[in-house]
């Protein structure tokens, strides 16, 4: 399980925030860095249209192996593409790939997780899953971000061209990813499949129908128009702020950021950010498995929601004290780390149950993407229109939503025993 989540956590946060710096570094401006980074969690949205075939072929180790080598090799082809003319379109359709690789790989991962672990379990583990996820968001979008920063600086480094510092750092992502699959190839269980096919049923027709049957049993859930809400809504203000995060503690004092380096944002933000998120991930994971998810759910709204206000604060004050930055922004992260393992929890255990678990988590998470593609990609806009300041603001006011929708989120699954998919 940990090398299985650090080995998810990677591809995304390349696709979804390292990209994002890489491009700024490039020179793009925040309005095309998140809409072109933002719509890349479009694979995320719609991975539970191919879901199903995790469930009914092969084993989910199968796919795991296969997605993480193929992921190994885009990388690769993005460091070679950063020198060419036409970088831009051609990196873009290979963070693509590999954001559809990615997506399909957290099928079968959360997969084994799902089959492997009983309610139980799985509370008592999301917290530690979180935190190998997050050892992945470390070495992507901390260390080698903050390498990039060594490898351009001419007064602290090697005086690379921005070009060249990522095509290096590319090419690392490229071989851990490599690393990772032949490990797992060794190492890793197979995994069940969720769905076993009858033995009068073979053929496409069969494949059509259990598709089709996935997505209709996902529909006849009890509440789950409400349940729909909560994953759409959850991590709305997140949603806004994930993109123009990074950007703002890149941007000048003139454009209204805080105008530190690569390197500087790279430990803020990736790495002792994210310490802060693994240590609050613990903390949310010990919270659930002892109070119950259903007595703490609003509780958990109000750590992701409430630290939002930190930047707020930088926004306005524009502290030039690195040591104070730091500080702040890990006050966020560890609201962040605490809030988050409720969704990944709640899914797991009130909307996934039923014959089709992986499929239907799927589902879930590709609903969670939806949320965080819309606003990734609205947020470079927003903030170019109105200012850091005031689009710190709006974060503030998207918050509310997240508040009422866990106060509503319904619990219909009391026990380990699996309902039946018209439940």
């Amino acid at each position: 399980m940990p090398t299985l989540y650090f080995a998810m956590g990677v591809p995304i946060i390349t696709v979804s925030v390292v990209a994002s710096i890489m491009y700024k570094n490039m020179g793009l401006s925040n309005t095309e860095v998140a809409l072109y980074t933002g719509s890349m969690y479009l694979p995320w949205v719609i991975k539970p249209l191919w879901s199903p075939v995790i469930d009914i072929f092969r084993t989910k180790k199968f796919f795991v192996v296969l997605t993480q080598v193929l992921m190994a090799v885009a990388l690769g082809g993005v460091a070679l593409a950063l020198p060419l003319q036409s970088y831009l379109p051609a990196t873009i359709a290979l963070f693509w790939v590999i954001g559809f690789l990615s997506a399909t790989h957290d099928i079968a991962a959360d997969g084994v997780y799902i089959n492997a672990m009983s309610s139980e379990e799985q509370a008592r583990y999301i917290g530690l899953q979180g935190v190998f996820w997050y050892a992945g968001k470390i070495l992507a979008s901390g260390l080698l971000v903050s390498f990039t920063g060594y490898l351009h600086s001419s007064d602290k480094g090697l005086g690379l061209t921005w070009t060249k510092s990522w095509m290096i750092v590319m090419a690392l992502m490229g071989v851990v990813m490599l690393v990772m699959g032949l490990w797992h190839c060794w190492f890793l269980p197979v995994g069940s499949k969720a769905a076993q096919l009858d033995d009068h049923t073979t053929g496409l027709k069969h494949v059509f129908n259990e598709f089709g049957d996935v997505f209709a049993s996902f529909f006849k859930k009890k509440d789950i128009w409400m349940m729909i809400s909560f994953i759409l809504l959850y991590r709305l203000g997140e949603g806004f702020l994930e993109k123009l995060g990074p950007l703002f503690l890149l941007d000048g004092k003139e454009s209204g950021g805080l105008g530190l380096d690569n390197f500087e944002v790279g430990n803020i933000n990736g790495t002792f950010g994210s310490a802060a998120f693994i240590l609050g991930a613990l903390l949310g994971g010990w919270i659930a498995a002892k109070f119950g998810l259903k007595r703490t759910l609003v509780l958990f709204s109000l750590m992701l929601n409430v630290p939002h206000l930190t930047f707020v604060f930088l926004s306005v004050a524009l502290p030039t004290n690195v040591p104070l930055i730091t500080t702040i922004v890990v006050i966020e992260k560890l609201g962040y780390g605490i809030g988050s393992v409720a969704l990944s929890l709640y899914m797991m255990q009130q909307v996934a149950p039923g014959n089709y678990k992986t499929a239907h988590y799927a589902i879930s998470s590709g609903l969670m993407a939806l949320c965080m593609m819309l606003t990734g990609m609205a947020s470079g806009a927003l903030q170019a229109a109105v200012g850091y300041k005031w689009f710190f603001l709006i974060v503030m006011f998207a918050t509310i939503p997240s508040l009422i929708v866990s106060w509503l989120a319904p619990f219909n699954v009391e026990s380990d025993e699996a309902p039946s998919p018209a439940v």
